[in-house]
């Protein structure tokens, strides 16, 4: 499913168990890097992930020189995980509310999603969740940022993506780097989507490109279609949620009657798009407040970050130190700028 290989920032948390599977994961990750310099030397590897690894380079150049993106010593070397995803995420919400669970994490606060290396032990903490009573969603990622704390490298669960869903993936990961507002994980995504979606655009533009981006655009028209499909079904949600002469029974048989039409609206957008079929895994399984919120942490602000954009002529370092500046306000005021921005974006540009 295009987009939806989801990028997340990957923290730690003081709880003994998770803390020490967390150490452990990440320090594997670090002792079995190689250098993607020798690995493109050696005649023993791969021609495919060869032209992969050049491609990173000129990618990595393009994100410091023309984003504005602080790449140091990322993604200079390389990691075969021996799986399909490097963590498994989970996130939760009651079961009448939008309002995601959060976690504390220390240098960075509340954020709504816990990450684990072990897909086994992810989706048994996500079963202790549900048994609580919560929606539950847990979902496997390419990739992560460890904020400058670690030179992140290059995984096998991501260097095989195809060009534009590639550099993507590393801007956006860059970005976390770049800005980062602690306990605010629609900001950050919404950020780092925003810098990945334009940064691919650019770099796709910079080659001459026309055909693959022509195919990108369309990719990214779908995928804002979904998001719109998304959105306004949680709009629809929090208007039942929020009703309080409604029962729980009632609202448990309205909540399923807009989860009925979501699926049916679905099947009739995917109709428009000529055999398309990259979002049937993710309507494939149950569907719920926590899974719904995923979709808002990554493109709910992404007009106010393009409008933000805008206002600064696509300048990209004029573009991170508004952000920055934003990132510096209270979490209230925050949002109550990017509301204010959202609905400044044009139309022609917020896509």
């Amino acid at each position: 499913m295009r987009g939806f290989a989801r990028a997340c920032a990957f923290l730690l948390i003081f709880d003994v168990g998770y803390y020490l599977q967390a150490i452990r994961g990440e320090f594997q990750i670090l002792v079995h890097r190689h250098s993607i310099e020798k690995l493109i030397a050696n005649s023993k590897t791969p021609v495919t992930l060869k032209q992969q690894l050049e491609l990173v380079r000129r990618l990595r150049t393009f994100a410091r020189t023309e984003l504005k993106l602080l790449v140091d010593g990322d993604y200079e070397k390389y990691v075969d995980v021996h799986r399909k995803y490097v963590v498994w995420d989970v996130q939760a919400a009651p079961p009448f509310s939008l309002e995601p669970k959060v976690w504390w994490y220390p240098f960075v606060g509340r954020l709504a999603y816990r990450g684990y290396f072990s897909e086994k032990r992810a989706r048994e903490y996500g079963s202790r969740l549900a048994k609580q009573g919560f929606d539950v969603y847990v979902d496997g990622v390419e990739a992560y940022s460890t904020l400058g704390w670690f030179k992140d490298p290059l995984l096998n669960t991501f260097i095989y993506d195809g060009e534009p869903e590639l550099a993507e993936l590393l801007f956006h990961e860059l970005a976390h780097k770049r800005v980062f507002a602690n306990g605010d994980t629609d900001f950050n995504e919404a950020y780092a989507t925003t810098v990945g979606r334009e940064g691919a655009r650019r770099w796709l533009r910079s080659k001459g490109e026309a055909g693959l981006a022509g195919q990108y655009e369309v990719a990214i028209a779908r995928e804002q279609q979904f998001v719109h499909l998304i959105l306004a079904t949680r709009e629809q949600l929090a208007q039942i949620y929020g009703d309080a002469h409604r029962t729980e029974d009632e609202m448990r048989r309205e909540k399923q009657r807009v989860f009925d039409d979501l699926r049916r609206q679905y099947a009739e957008l995917k109709s428009t798009w000529a055999g398309y079929s990259g979002y049937d895994d993710w309507f494939a399984h149950d569907l719920n407040n926590a899974k719904l919120n995923t979709v808002a942490n990554y493109y709910d602000d992404v007009p106010a970050f393009q409008r933000l954009l805008q206002q600064n002529g696509g300048d990209m370092q004029r573009f991170h130190t508004a952000v920055e500046r934003l990132s510096k306000e209270p979490k209230i005021r925050r949002h109550q700028q990017l509301r204010e921005l959202g609905a400044e974006c044009e139309p022609s540009f917020c896509q």
